[in-house]
Order: structure tokens, then sequence, then C-alpha cells
């Protein structure tokens, strides 16, 4: 195999295997390698992310079929005909009903490649819906674990796509100590969107789809939510493969949008120190709510690398946004929303007129 992980605390390689999650001193990031970008034969193949399989780390580039649910190139239009430089990427039409979609699919078709046979994840409702229907595209036994207080139609969700699942009294950071506690105990793979490289390799062709779509061309600025940095970190390694194979010039302006009530990535950020725990004290947006996110000094260190900056969503507007965006055609979650409120109360503050903006839509309100 020629993929490398390489720990982030001492720069050591690591060969990926089944029982191995996390490295001794950091967290596991892959190491860099060589991406192509075809664009004749992008243009050529199916409406999916596997278009890009050369970017993607696979030994045979041929799209997994036994496992792939058709995800990927979401529909990329305009807010409303007063805004057409302000972009909307519906990532929640995606198979499951959210962008996480694009990482679960890479991720268990790495998993199926190792040979897995079982895997545990933890969630707070999305990425356990995700990876739960790819391990049964893949005939994978799954066991998801989830605050006790998920919603409903997540946890329905992710019952019918046959994982068995795990409902954990606390906050998602007890969510994550109990299933962490389960894959050492069994010795199982774990499927982690937050600690496994392979799941950002999947989320960074949000970045291509966008480049592509947008004539080949990147944005000015992309503003997107981040709890864990899923999304953030993988759309980030995405515009920097593109400009390392000379396909753009610059990687655009990240704008991250944490919760009001749980940002300690923002907090970090604007005091210039280190990630610190922070008290989740409750919030709608329930997909970004994270106490104390891993990989948070890595989302600073992307948004400062495009000079971006992050902000929070106003708690009391979420209602609204939600209301808003279903009027203009949307019909989204509230952590989707909350990105929107916090674009709406700062857009005058690092937007200029002819910038051309996207912002994430990434979880279906059918879900609340």
């Amino acid at each position: 195999m020629k993929d490398k992980f390489i720990d982030s605390g001492t720069g050591e390689e690591y060969t990926p295997s089944i029982s191995e999650w996390r490295p001794q001193k950091g967290i596991f990031t892959l190491k860099p390698y060589h991406v192509e970008f075809p664009i004749e034969k992008i243009k050529g193949r199916g409406p999916s992310m596997w278009r890009y399989q050369e970017a993607l780390p696979f030994e045979d580039q041929e799209p997994p079929s036994a496992i792939t649910l058709g995800e990927g190139m979401t529909p990329l239009v305009s807010l409303d005909g007063r805004n057409p430089n302000i972009l909307m990427k519906m990532d929640y039409l995606m198979p499951t009903g959210s962008f996480k979609d694009r990482g679960a699919a890479v991720l268990i078709a790495k998993a199926k490649e190792l040979g897995v046979t079982s895997v545990i994840a933890d969630s707070s409702g999305n990425a356990g819906t995700s990876i739960a229907a790819y391990c049964a595209r893949a005939n994978i036994d799954c066991h998801i674990y989830v605050p006790a207080s998920t919603s409903e139609k997540k946890i329905a969700q992710i019952k019918a796509h046959g994982a068995e699942l795990h409902k954990i009294t606390g906050s998602r950071e007890d969510t994550a100590r109990a299933a962490i506690a389960h894959v050492k105990k069994e010795k199982l793979f774990y499927a982690s969107h937050v600690y496994n490289p392979y799941f950002y390799e999947g989320t960074k062709t949000f970045a291509f789809e966008i480049w592509e779509q947008h004539n080949f061309c990147a944005p000015d600025t992309l503003i997107l939510p981040v709890g864990n940095g899923t999304l953030l970190l993988g759309a980030y390694i995405g515009f920097k493969n593109l400009k390392q194979a000379g396909m753009i010039k610059r990687v655009p302006k990240i704008i991250a949008v944490q919760a009001e009530p749980c940002a300690p990535i923002a907090k970090a950020f604007h005091q210039n120190k280190a990630i610190s725990a922070v008290e989740n004290i409750g919030t709608q947006a329930e997909g970004i709510a994270i106490a104390n996110p891993a990989r948070g000094q890595q989302v600073i260190s992307a948004v400062k690398d495009t000079e971006g900056t992050i902000i929070t969503a106003p708690e009391a507007q979420i209602d609204s946004a939600i209301q808003e965006l279903a009027r203009k055609g949307f019909y989204v979650e509230p952590t989707t929303a909350a990105t929107y409120a916090a674009f709406k109360k700062y857009r005058g503050n690092f937007l200029n007129k002819d910038d051309v903006t996207v912002l994430s839509l990434c979880g279906s309100g059918l879900k609340k």
C-alpha cells in the first residue's frame, strides 16, 4: 500500500492498519501524494465525486462500485436573484442527507480494502448515519455511538441501515470516550470522522466540485460550519491539492462558523491561544457543538493560511434563518441554518461586493 499516515506530533510514518487509530504523540494525517486533474477525462465521467478518481487514495483508481451510492456533484446555485455571487452548495441532497457521505464513502471503501469486517463510530448524528449506510452497502458490521439527546429522526435513520445503536448519556465527548473504550476492548476498526485521515480524503471532493462547477476556477470565499472540522479541513486539503497541481492560483479565504454557545476554536483563534475545552451550554446547532475538538489547531492553521477568520452563529437567529432559507427553497437542519445566520450577521465585515462566496448547506431539514 502506498499510503502512509504521519504522526502530527513526531513526524513518524505509519502504515495504515485496522487496529491503530491514533499515534503515540499527536494525531494522524495522510502523507501528501501527487494529485492529478485530467480535465477532459473528468468531463467525460459520471456525476459523482468519483469523477476525481486520480485525486483519491486508492491503488485501483476505478470507483468502488460495490460501495458507492452516487454521492457527490450536488448543485451549486445562487442564494437568490438579488445575490448572484452568493452560491449555495447543496450537500444536504447527498444520499443520507448530509455532506458526511463524502467522507464515509471513502473511509468505508478503504476499510473494505483493508479487509475490515466490523467498525465502530461515534457521532452527533449525521456521520453515524453515513457510516451506517455505507457499512450496509459494503456488508460490514457497524456499531454507532450517539449522545442520548440526538434527534430521533437521525437515530431512526441509523437503525434503518442495520447498525447497532449505542445511546450514551452525557456530552458529545462522553459519547466519543465510550466508543473509544469499545474500540480498545474489542480491537475493532475505528471509523472515526475525527481521527481517520481517509474521511478528509472524501470531504475534499467538496472543493473539487466547486472548482469544476465554477468553470474550473476557485471562488473568493468559503463560509463553512466547524465543529470537529471535517468539512473545513477537507475543503482546505482539496483546494491545496488544486493549487499544488497548478489548477488554481490561490486557495479561497475560509470563514469558519462556530455555535455561539460552544465555540472553543473561535475563542482560541481570537485570543491567539491554544485550544482548550469549553462547556457546551446547549445549542440548536448540535452538529458543530464540539467542546474539545481534536483537530482544532489544524482548523486554526487552515483559516490563518487562507487569511480567513472565525465567527459565531447567533443562537437567537437560527430559527429565523431556517425559515428564510426554506422560503428560498432550501430546507435545512439547524446546524446549516446557523451558518447562514452567521453569514447574514457578519457579511459586511469580510465580503466585498463582487466576491464569489460559497456557503455549504450541510444537512437536510428532514433530519430535525
